[in-house]
């Protein structure tokens, strides 16, 4: 019975239902793509090119692994984790002969894997930057036949300057047999011959192939006595699964490992297998916020729903109607309402998803060899989600006008409570309190993974108060912009009086505003807080004269050795991150000698001049973490998965701007795949121009001065504020429907007050000057709430990651996004209030007696 009249009612109130419907679709489709997201980092598929043609791949461990054992109540409990390492791990060549030992076993061929970088005459990379950005890497041609790769035209590389370049290339740049080819790999830029072209028998999308003979390949490769992997090829008839179980036995304790199938594609292409990681913890965090925006703004939508049912509502208890029967009506037009938009929603939200994945893709966030995943289960979680906090929505918003006593109902349903209940005061202040203590954690914590959940919850929490406290909030707004208000006539007048008397329908306005403003400032300004304080620190710290950097990828040795004399002091960078147990750190190798002369990091503790391949010197964050200080031991796990135990020979405070840990450059450009340095810091008393012709044989690196090295990462941090800016772009864009959505629906309940007010002798154009006033009003709240809970969040922040208050607010940027609500604001105001005018008032008014 009640279900049936659930039904007619949300077939007779489609347009009543409809502002509930849009915000929960839109929550749908915001937690289905995350979902997708979340479940490509941990399902999505990798798929080989380079391996096509052999079923079975032998390569190195590539994560580091920690075992804990707990005893607990007589039971023992056995944790183990692994994390991915940021570098390729490489396996010892003489493991080919226990493999070509191994039944079943027709063929092993090693492979080389490393950087060769095709340069253009010009000196620019003819493999990245345009749409067919591929990353271009050197093998040795014994290696071609495991994708496999057929000369076209020409021959195989036989002397050491003879290279065979892929079809892809050699119509791309116009090669063929006999035109030199300059290459960039891991040493000095070196001018080839290309003595063929080689065309794959299937398709390779994502990188650029060029092979060289077998002795050079070693050369460029700098791993003597390693291979990348081995290609195992297996006699006829063998069955893999049988020849992978025989290979892991006899790889037992080797650190090997042996992949089949897809999971042959991560050996080949490791930053889509670490890009499993990040997309977790994007999807994660993405998911996580929307879920917490979707119940907020559902809650707000349902509560308007509600309000403006309330008469009808209460009409049902006067007619004996219980409490349970109210609560059970609103909680089946709830879940019809919201199976409705659910599977609408997941329906959107799955291409959206698939538009997302591209959007981060195209930014260099995620690699395109990471396949996006679609299942059912991010689209039957989104409908599971959405009907709980639809219901969940319907009883929170049902409470007080199913508690009311029948002969109150009526009368309750003229006239908005003068007072806010004592329970949602409460509840508003706890959370207000919740939302304190996480701004006062977040100014103690010291990581951007650990921080960046804490911030954008904060400003969740601390919005979801300023929904309970609104009513409150709002009525104080009244009695300080009364005075204001009046000046303007009778429209601000009218306006005021609604302020006061609906402050709980301005209230659920409010919200959505000051959660579209708070959220879209922390976004807009938390990693500008974070870069620009890093930037800040490299350029107190850069002594330099000159910095040398590179339009390819990076800056051979051959151009210190060229730059360096007995004068001049020059300083190799090199990037890469380590792990500590199982936690990374951003790391950096640099030259130690002469280095005062260059970089300054500012060293509280212990010496630079102490710093060796045997040493290491750490950030002062690292060492409160870690418990360091000068002369302890240090024992870690390089890029490349080698062990190593250090001395700590130096603490400094810059470690925002320099990396946690600082090794010699000669240690840690051996365990990196690009070895070539980042750049250059230069300290001497020759000219730019004096440099630059000194360094006329590397056409791809440039001489520049510091502040215009810090131009650089300035804009290598704006690309990186736009991955995390469409991250949460979903989460606004929702908020800011949420808020046309919250506006259109307290409007369009308005048609009889309007037509009071027209009866009464109020003409259109005061009607809508109200409108807008009223509108203007709640934004001026909604701004200054919004920026107070963006401001503490923000300053938190900064004082946890930089130890100061300094968050960077762009002033242009904060006008932006004020405008943008006030004209989201004003906009939702105006059309519904003029379409609810074009009804005579007459005729409203005597519908409503």
């Amino acid at each position: 019975m009640m279900l049936r009249y659930a039904l007619k009612t949300v077939r007779a109130r489609k347009a009543g239902f409809l502002g509930a419907f849009l915000a929960l679709m839109c929550a749908a489709a915001l937690i289905t793509a995350c979902g997708t997201l979340l479940e490509t980092g941990l399902h999505g598929t990798i798929r080989t090119e380079r391996y096509a043609a052999t079923p079975v791949v032998v390569s190195a461990d590539q994560n580091v692994h920690r075992t804990t054992v707990k005893h607990k109540k007589g039971k023992t409990k056995v944790k183990h984790k692994a994390k991915p390492i940021a570098e390729r791990a490489w396996l010892p060549a003489d493991l080919e002969r226990t493999l070509s030992g191994t039944s079943g076993v027709a063929r092993v061929i090693p492979e080389l894997t490393f950087l060769a970088e095709p340069l253009a005459p010009s000196g620019g990379g003819l493999t990245r930057g345009g749409p067919g950005d591929r990353p271009g890497y050197g093998h040795a041609w014994e290696s071609a036949a495991l994708t496999p790769y057929r000369l076209t035209a020409g021959t195989t590389p036989q002397a050491a300057t003879d290279v065979v370049v892929d079809r892809d290339l050699a119509e791309r740049a116009h090669l063929a047999p006999g035109d030199r080819l300059t290459v960039q790999s891991t040493q000095a830029p070196r001018t080839y011959r290309v003595s063929g072209v080689a065309a794959p028998e299937t398709a390779v999308r994502h990188q650029t192939a060029l092979f060289f003979s077998a002795a050079e390949a070693r050369r460029l490769a700098a791993h003597p006595g390693q291979v990348t992997a081995f290609g195992v090829l297996p006699e006829a008839g063998t069955d893999l699964d049988r020849l992978r179980q025989t290979l892991v036995k006899a790889l037992h304790g080797t650190g090997a490992q042996v992949g089949v199938g897809d999971t042959r594609g991560p050996v080949e292409f490791l930053d889509a297998a670490a890009a499993r990681t990040r997309l977790v913890s994007m999807g994660g965090a993405m998911g996580g916020t929307s879920l917490l925006v979707a119940v907020l703004v559902v809650v707000g939508t349902f509560a308007l729903s509600v309000q403006q049912r309330h008469r009808e509502l209460a009409l049902l208890r006067a007619i004996a109607a219980t409490s349970g029967q109210v609560r059970k009506l609103l909680g089946r037009e709830a879940l019809i309402v919201g199976a409705a938009a659910g599977t609408a929603g997941a329906a959107l939200g799955i291409p959206l998803g698939g538009r997302l994945h591209g959007r981060f893709v195209a930014l260099g966030a995620v690699p395109a060899t990471l396949q996006h995943s679609v299942s059912v289960l991010p689209p039957l979680a989104a409908v599971a989600v959405t009907l709980l906090g639809a219901w969940g929505a319907a009883r929170i918003a049902s409470r007080r006008v199913a508690r009311i006593r029948p002969a109150e109902a009526l009368a309750e349903a003229r006239a908005e409570p003068t007072r806010p209940a004592r329970g949602r005061i409460l509840a508003g202040l706890l959370l207000l309190a919740g939302g304190a203590a996480l701004v006062a954690l977040l100014s103690v914590l010291r990581t951007e993974p650990a921080s960046t959940p804490v911030t954008f919850l904060a400003v969740v929490v601390l919005s979801t108060s300023v929904a309970l406290l609104g009513p409150l909030l709002v009525r104080a707004a009244a009695l300080l912009l009364a005075g204001p208000l009046r000046l303007t006539g009778p429209g601000g007048r009218l306006a005021t009086a609604h302020l006061r008397g609906n402050a709980v329908r301005m209230a659920s306005v409010v919200t959505p505003l000051t959660l579209l403003i708070g959220m879209t400032c922390t976004v807009l300004f938390v990693q500008p807080t974070l870069g620009d304080a890093a930037r800040a620190q490299a350029r107190e710290g850069v002594r330099a004269d000159w910095v040398v950097a590179s339009r390819g990828p990076g800056v051979p040795a051959e151009a210190a050795r060229r730059l360096r004399t007995d004068q001049d002091v020059v300083t190799e960078v090199v990037r890469t991150t380590v792990r500590v147990g199982l936690d990374k750190y951003a790391a950096q190798g640099v030259t130690p000698a002469g280095l005062a002369r260059t970089w300054d990091p500012d060293v509280t503790a212990g010496s630079l001049g102490r710093l060796a391949e045997h040493t290491v010197a750490v950030s002062e964050l690292a060492a409160d973490q870690l418990h360091l200080a000068p002369g302890s031991t240090l024992r870690l796990t390089l890029g490349d998965g080698t062990p190593a135990t250090l001395t700590v020979a130096a603490v400094y405070a810059r470690g925002l701007g320099f990396g946690d840990l600082t090794f010699a450059h000669g240690l840690l450009a051996r365990h990196v795949d690009n070895p070539l340095s980042s750049s250059l810091l230069v300290s001497t008393a020759r000219t730019q121009t004096q440099l630059a012709n000194t360094l006329r044989e590397f056409p791809v690196l440039s001489v520049i001065s510091p502040a215009a090295a810090d131009s650089l990462q300035a804009e290598r941090q704006q690309a990186n504020a736009e991955v995390n800016l469409l991250a949460m772009g979903l989460v606004l864009a929702f908020t800011a429907i949420a808020v046309v959505n919250t506006l259109a629906m307290s409007v369009s309940e308005r048609v009889r007050e309007f037509a009071l007010l027209r009866l009464a002798g109020a003409t259109r154009r005061q009607v809508l000057r109200m409108l807008r006033t009223e509108a203007l009003s709640v934004l001026l709240l909604a701004t200054a709430l919004g920026s107070a809970v963006a401001l503490a969040v923000l300053t938190a922040f900064s004082v946890g990651m930089t130890g100061r208050a300094a968050p960077a607010v762009a002033p242009l940027a904060y006008a932006v996004v004020v405008a943008g609500a006030g004209l989201l604001a004003l906009v939702a105001t105006a059309l519904p209030g003029r379409v609810a005018l074009r009804v005579r008032a007459v005729t409203v008014a005597t519908a409503g007696e």
